[in-house]
């Protein structure tokens, strides 16, 4: 048995490589959020393996015509900002940890099949979780069992057989025993050493932890621990349940996440130069040269490469923003990817009887350019058959219409390839080619249709916002006239009891009388005129609550109908604080509103005669919150079944005049914005409203005999 600081001692004196500068500036630029296309392109220029790398994926059929050499810039486009992140981390780790030592006697196949679905996983998860860093999640799924590299380049005596042996708590155990350090424990010290400003290291270190443990764990630990478990005990359906659960998956997602990831493996170790052949199964010497390639399977390697290529076009495209952006994007993706000379887009009118030209980067006359769906034609023929269809000078078919986008294209021959998302095709692609190019554009018709129906869904989606930001818009006008409709009822009142003051004010002066009582409240009503104007164009958030006296407000409100003569001399007012607190959390003027309006109602209701009373009833408690109740009743006749439903709704009612019935949704407003609450009750004996306004400091300074409990309002 190796002690504990021995092994350390070996970790530090092996020589374990360190991480590559290319993968560190990466890793900075990621967690600065800021790494574009050029920093890309910068950043791999400096490393002659890596470039060589892109090189070679970027000329693979799957990314471009094999018979034509593509430099480095044209190369990192067609591969798309996502694929040269997962290639630079997988270049860069399989460089780095295939130079451990003792590395070149193992057969580490097995090792890297692991690792490399792991990192997939981890990615889908990530995506899955919205989590930011998706490219993080797939470095540490990549390293997350480094430290079995680690422990095997410090002590391959000891540890050579634990290499190949099963991954779990066992492994971890008998590592704990012989070498006094887990593999978890050494690839977290590894990584440690590269002083990330991530969770990578942590998420190492507890890969094995149980699920109990990581409930309240970084999100990186738990999309690792899953990971993990996909990757090497898909059928402990108990662990897998636990860990799924933690990253809010269900066990069957998450099996499809794994199935997924099976998928791409092959194809990402093919991308990276590495033979997985065999990784599953003890490595036997060939009995016999292998057979030549398969044309079939090549063909068919190819369409799964282009299937690859399409899912990155797509992410490419969804990054776009609004429908110019994207429409440009589509239209380069398409000369890069298809080797077009240029290429155009047709769109249908919203009429839907037309195909017309869209002017994106240099052909900007192809907005007069349109092709009425109505006469047919070879172009309309790719929309209406959803499948690509080439239109080349002098073939029988070609339309005038057609020859003149020839023309315009300056092209022998174009492909036609339609923009198909669901069961509705929103235009056609065009792009100019060769004649030898379109031979060989009709043997990538597959590739064409999944590209143009990739286009097309970025494009509905992008018009789908569109379509809400105009519902939006329309949205804010309504609410803004309702809010005009609101202000126009509000300004009614105080400007009735303006024009009653000033009838008592005529009469005072002309009798000698003082004024100075109406004086004040005309100024009052003229401020809360001004108020309420001023509050319609007020879009900001409302200052912290205010300490509002209720019995005075109730008696400014009571002063303003008492004095006019608006009220009838039978209709008495009173108000009644019963000697309880007053003071509630809330503005006074809006406050005042309310009251305004109840009373104004109640004076209606009531007619000739009657009894109105303001009335505060003590504090109650609602759901272990103090309010003060407040309530405005009448005598009156009370209401209909049918008004009392829809009591808090503007609708027009029955009253005289305009801006009619909207007063009791304006109550109902003012009150929850008050933070408080309000309900009817209505009968033959008259009818109450009641309100709930937040009381100033708490239930800690009520005496209890002024507190009850009420359950509901």
């Amino acid at each position: 048995m190796i002690s504990d600081q021995d092994i350390r001692n070996r970790l530090l004196t092996a020589r374990l490589p360190a991480m590559p500068q290319i993968l560190i500036k990466l890793i900075e630029h990621l967690q600065a959020d800021d790494l574009g296309m050029p920093e890309l392109a910068e950043l791999i220029s400096k490393d002659a393996g890596m470039t060589a790398k892109m090189l070679g994926v970027a000329n693979s059929s799957a990314y471009h015509r094999p018979n034509r050499v593509i430099g480095l810039e044209q190369s990192l486009v067609s591969l798309g900002t996502d694929m040269i992140k997962t290639l630079v981390i997988s270049e860069s780790v399989f460089q780095t940890f295939n130079n451990f030592p003792h590395s070149g006697s193992t057969d580490l196949r097995p090792f890297w099949k692991s690792s490399l679905t792991a990192a997939l996983v981890a990615r889908d998860i990530a995506r899955r979780l919205d989590y930011g860093h998706t490219e993080e999640a797939y470095l540490a799924g990549l390293l997350h069992n480094v430290g079995r590299l680690a422990l095997l380049a410090t002590a391959p005596k000891e540890y050579a057989f634990n290499f190949t042996a099963r991954d779990d708590e066992d492994l971890c155990a008998v590592e704990l025993r012989t070498l006094q350090i887990t593999h978890a424990e050494a690839g977290a010290w590894l990584v440690e050493r590269w002083n990330l400003d991530s969770f990578l290291a942590d998420a190492v270190l507890y890969h094995h932890e149980p699920g109990e443990r990581l409930e309240s764990a970084h999100p990186l630990v738990r999309i690792v621990r899953l990971a993990h478990l996909l990757a090497h005990h898909p059928e402990d359906e108990t662990a897998l349940g636990q860990a799924s659960a933690l990253c809010g998956l269900a066990l069957d997602e998450s099996l499809d996440l794994l199935a997924g990831a099976e998928r791409q493996v092959d194809k990402s170790a093919a991308y990276l130069g590495i033979d997985l052949a065999g990784a599953d199964e003890v490595p036997q010497p060939p009995a016999y040269a292998p057979p030549p390639a398969d044309p079939v399977q090549q063909r068919l390697s190819e369409e799964v490469r282009n299937l690859v290529l399409v899912s990155e076009v797509g992410q490419t495209f969804a990054r776009q923003q609004g429908e110019t952006g994207l429409l440009e994007s589509v239209v380069r993706s398409a000369r890069i990817l298809f080797d077009l000379e240029t290429a155009v887009v047709l769109m249908e009118n919203p009429t839907g009887q037309a195909l017309v030209g869209v002017p994106v980067g240099e052909h900007q006359r192809i907005a007069e350019f349109s092709l009425p769906l109505a006469r047919g034609g070879l172009v309309i023929e790719a929309a209406a058959e959803r499948k690509p269809v080439f239109v080349g000078r002098g073939v029988a078919g070609t339309s005038l219409a057609e020859e003149q986008l020839l023309r315009m294209l300056g092209t022998e021959t174009m492909v036609c390839v339609p923009l198909v998302a669901g069961a509705r095709c929103l235009g056609v692609l065009i792009g100019g080619a060769s004649n030898w190019q379109a031979e060989l554009l009709r043997k990538r018709e597959r590739f064409l249709l999944a590209f143009g129906s990739q286009a097309a869904g970025a494009l509905e989606t992008a018009m789908s916002e569109r379509g809400y930001a105009r519902r939006q818009l329309a949205h804010v006008a309504e609410e803004y006239r309702e809010a005009s409709r609101r202000l126009v009822h509000e300004v009614n009142n105080p400007l009735s009891i303006i024009k009653n003051y000033l009838s008592v004010l005529d009469g005072k002066l002309a009798r000698n009388e003082p004024v100075q009582g109406e004086m004040s409240i005309l100024n009052e009503e003229i401020d809360r005129v001004g108020s309420l104007i001023t509050g319609l164009a007020d879009v900001q958030p409302s200052a912290a609550p205010r300490a509002t006296d209720v019995a005075k407000v109730a008696d400014d409100v009571l002063r303003l109908f008492r004095t006019t003569g608006y009220v009838p001399e039978a209709v008495q007012i009173v108000a009644d604080m019963g000697g309880n607190a007053t003071e509630v959390e809330g503005d006074a003027d809006m406050l005042k509103q309310v009251l305004v309006n109840l009373v104004k109602n109640a004076v209606e209701a009531l007619g000739a005669a009657g009894r109105i009373e303001i009335v505060n009833r003590g504090h109650v408690n609602r759901e272990r919150k103090l309010y003060l109740e407040l309530a405005v009743s009448d005598n009156g006749p009370g209401m209909p079944t049918e008004v009392l439903a829809n009591l808090f709704t503007p609708v027009r009612s029955t009253k005289d005049g305009s801006n009619r019935g909207l007063g009791l949704s304006i109550v109902h407003s003012l009150v929850k914005k008050m933070q408080g609450l309000v309900s009817c009750r209505s009968g033959r004996a008259g009818t109450s409203f009641e309100i709930l306004l937040p009381v100033r400091g708490g239930a800690s300074n009520l005496p209890a005999a002024q507190t009850r409990a009420l359950d509901s309002v």
